[in-house]
Order: structure tokens, then sequence, then C-alpha cells
């Protein structure tokens, strides 16, 4: 499965930005693109389809920056993934031509792609970013506690 850097890049800037938000400060995309090491100006462009889509709200300001829009809870990788890219969790398709000629094709079609596509608006579904923050966090503490110091 390809997942373009929109998409990656995104899921990044809204981690972020719920991390770094906890207090209730805001966090400037300068400051994102500092952290994660992503292209400001493609950070930007990003974080326009991000606040189009309702997940985050800007504040302008000399203390502007970004917020997320709700609890990091209740924001799922479903409505994240269909905000960046909505190829990803689309429905397969066999045109009827395809359905004439090839049986193995729609077999395919119907046996594993559209299981597989099931499964992940499943999966996307019941994931949200505050489970992918707290899986980073454990993440992030086990790779620490392996730190040897001499």
């Amino acid at each position: 499965m390809r997942i373009s850097t929109r998409v990656e890049f995104g899921i990044i800037a809204l981690a972020d930005i719920a991390i770094y938000s906890e207090n209730g400060s805001t966090v400037s995309s300068a400051d994102i693109s500092q952290r994660q090491n992503i292209s400001q100006k493609y950070l930007e462009q990003i974080l326009v389809i991000l606040r189009q889509a309702g997940f985050i709200r800007g504040q302008k300001g000399s203390r502007g920056g970004y917020t997320l829009t709700r609890p990091a809870n209740k924001i799922s990788f479903h409505d994240i993934l269909n905000a960046l890219d909505n190829t990803i969790l689309a429905d397969t398709y066999v045109s009827e031509d395809d359905k004439a000629e090839n049986d193995l094709r729609c077999s395919v079609n119907s046996c594993v792609w559209e299981k597989l596509n099931c499964y992940m608006r499943e999966f996307t579904s019941n994931m949200t970013l505050a489970d992918f923050i707290d899986h980073h966090r454990s993440s992030s503490e086990s790779d620490e506690a392996l730190m040897y110091y001499i």
C-alpha cells in the first residue's frame, strides 16, 4: 500500500498539535516544521486541508498557531484519511466489461480487495488520534528503557 506524504505528514501534524497544545497553548506551523522536519511551505498546505476538514482551528497574532477543534479521542483515522486522500478507503471498482470477461478478476475483487477495504475502514474507524499518540508515547518510553549509559 502506498500512502502519500500528504497523508503521513497530515497525521504527524495533527499528532504534534494534539501533543503540544494539551496545556491550552497554540502550536505554530514553524514549530511543527522544525520538530518534525517537514518543509514549512508544504506543511502549511496540509494545515489548510486539515482546517477546512474541521480538525484544527487557526489563531492569528503573536501567540497564533493551531489547536484541535475537538479532543484527540474524538478524531478517527477514518475521518483523517478521508480528508487527506479519499481514495485510500474507497471501494474497488470492477467494470461491467471486466465482469463479463474475467470471472477470476471478480473473485479476486470480492474475496480479497473488498474484504481488505472493509477491514481497513473498520480499523480506521475504531482507531483515534489519541490511540496513535498513546502508542507513540509508549513506544518512546520503551525505547528510552533500552538506552545504555556508560
